[in-house]
């Protein structure tokens, strides 16, 4: 099992604090239907309205520190029509901001993994 805290820049921070900031800054963009796999019901609720937590699956986000940098690795649930390439870009993009913003770091790396759509219902 993996160390619960990571140690970056001097301070300690709990894979968890690191995945609730890197699920927050996945969801908000546009074309996220959620971070980890949730039931569909859940995901278009989620789409469509704001629960005001998140509740991204344990293992939807992975951290490391590596060579003295963070590398995080973020599991996504997408809707159907949006470029998995420009998807990806703009989640690599809001995922490192929101690291510098919040624990002052810069990150190494940010992994996207689609690892379900959600298709709109016709």
């Amino acid at each position: 099992m993996a160390e619960s805290e990571l140690t970056i820049s001097g301070i300690g921070v709990s894979r968890q604090v690191v995945s609730a900031i890197v699920a927050a800054a996945a969801e908000k963009v546009e074309g996220v239907a959620s971070v980890g796999e949730r039931a569909t019901a859940s995901n278009l609720v989620s789409v469509f309205f704001a629960t005001g937590q998140i509740t991204s699956d344990s293992d939807a986000v992975e951290a490391d520190v590596v060579d003295g940098a963070l590398h995080v690795a973020v599991h996504l649930t997408v809707l159907y029509g949006y470029p998995f390439t420009q998807l990806a870009d703009a989640v690599r993009e809001a995922v490192a901001r929101a690291v510098r913003e919040q624990m002052g770091v810069e990150i190494g790396a940010v992994d996207v993994c689609i690892d379900s759509i959600v298709f709109p219902k016709e």
